[in-house]
Order: structure tokens, then sequence, then C-alpha cells
């Protein structure tokens, strides 16, 4: 459950199952585009025949995968704009041999971690808004310990492809970009494990914000060319 991205073999392993979650996609008919304004929240738009979904894209190095409250509260960051999510995970922590790709509805994923959140509120746990809430993918979901109230999405849901790591592929055409049919939330607040695709301006504030425990309005950016 925590930051597994920094060492330059996991940054690797991440990039695979980005790369195995959107060629998944893909050869199961899906087009896919980049959403403009998606950054850090890795937001796809995903359509085949009559369907068109935005998809949030989450990889798992630990078997855990996370979202973050929005900035009031009062929802999920990304999670709360999607239709799906798309969740690549290793098949074993220690000795990864495989990308998992799974695809859940993002409504059910949301009521997980709606009784995750409660659960852990109602424990005394402490959760500051902006920080990602972990939910095991595959554990089965019990009260005891309050850590795996709703897990277990990815034992509901297996995967649709297993794919081996040194066997996958980039996806065709991830430089598509769609327009967002709305101003997204997670443009500016959603936090994510990508650190490869660039910030905006806004969302260096917040997280610089978040980091120091001020407010937004008191940071101010110079860029130098």
């Amino acid at each position: 459950m925590a930051n597994v991205t920094k060492t330059p073999e996991k940054k690797r392993i991440r990039r695979l199952l980005v790369n195995a979650a959107l060629s998944t996609l893909e050869k199961e008919g899906w087009k896919v585009a980049r959403v403009r304004g998606g950054g850090k929240g890795r937001v796809r738009r995903i359509t085949r025949g009559n369907k068109n979904l935005l998809a949030a894209i989450r990889t798992s190095q630990d078997e855990y995968i996370a979202f973050p409250r929005t900035d009031d509260d009062s929802a999920w960051a990304t999670l709360s704009e999607v239709d799906v999510v798309v969740a690549a995970a290793v098949d074993d922590a220690r000795n990864p041999k495989f990308a998992q790709v799974h695809m859940f509805d993002a409504g059910d994923l949301r009521q997980r971690f709606d009784r995750a959140y409660a659960a852990r509120r109602a424990a005394g746990h402490t959760i500051p808004v902006g920080r990602g809430v972990w939910v095991s993918l595959y554990h089965e979901e019990a009260t005891d310990p309050v850590g795996r109230v709703g897990a277990g999405i990815g034992l509901a849901n297996p995967p649709i492809a297993r794919i081996p790591l040194d066997a996958v592929e980039a996806p065709g055409n991830g430089a598509q970009v769609a327009p967002p049919t709305q101003p997204p939330t997670w443009a500016a607040g959603a936090s994510d494990d990508d650190d490869d695709e660039p910030l905006t301006i806004a969302q260096a504030k917040t997280r610089l914000a978040r980091t120091l425990g001020v407010d937004p309005s008191s940071i101010k950016i110079t860029v130098e060319a």
C-alpha cells in the first residue's frame, strides 16, 4: 500500500502495466484516446460500437489500488468522473512475471471505496484529503481488520487478460486526444502514481500546497525558459 514507484525497476514495471492495460483494451476492440485535461488522473476515452466510456487506468504492484478524495471531501477524485476502471496488477509482488488486466464498473468500485472510507473513519483513522485510500484487489472482503472492508473486487471480476511482462506490447493509438465532455475534477486535484505525464501549473500548485500544508493560492510558480 506504499508508494512503490521510486526505483527504476518499479517505474519500468509500472510502464509495462500501463501498456498492458491500454493494449488489452485495443485487443478487446476498444478505440483508446487520451482525454485533454486528464493529466495525472490517467484517464482515457474508450469507444466500441455505440459505447463511449471514460476509463481510469490504474496499476498495482502490491495488490492494492488507490483513489483520493476530492478537495472538498464530497466524492472520489477521478473515480467519481469515470464509467470504468481498467486496473493492471502484477501476479506476484516479489517476483512479477505477468500483468493481470481487469475492467471494473466504476459504480461498483465507488461503493467499495465508500465502505472502506466510512469504516476507517469510524475506526478513528485519520485520512488527509488528497491522500489515497488503498483497497485490496485480491483479499476477501471482511470487517476485521478494518483494512479489508471494500476489498476483493479483483476476485469478483477476474482478469480479462493475463500477459507475460516480457511480452507486453506498446499501445497503438494512445496519441489520440479526445476533449472532455465537461470540466473534469481530476485536472487539478487527482493524485496518481504516473509521474511520467506532465503536470499543469494548477496540479503542481495543488500538490505543493498539500505537501507544505498551505492554501494553493499562496503558492507562486515561476517558469524560466
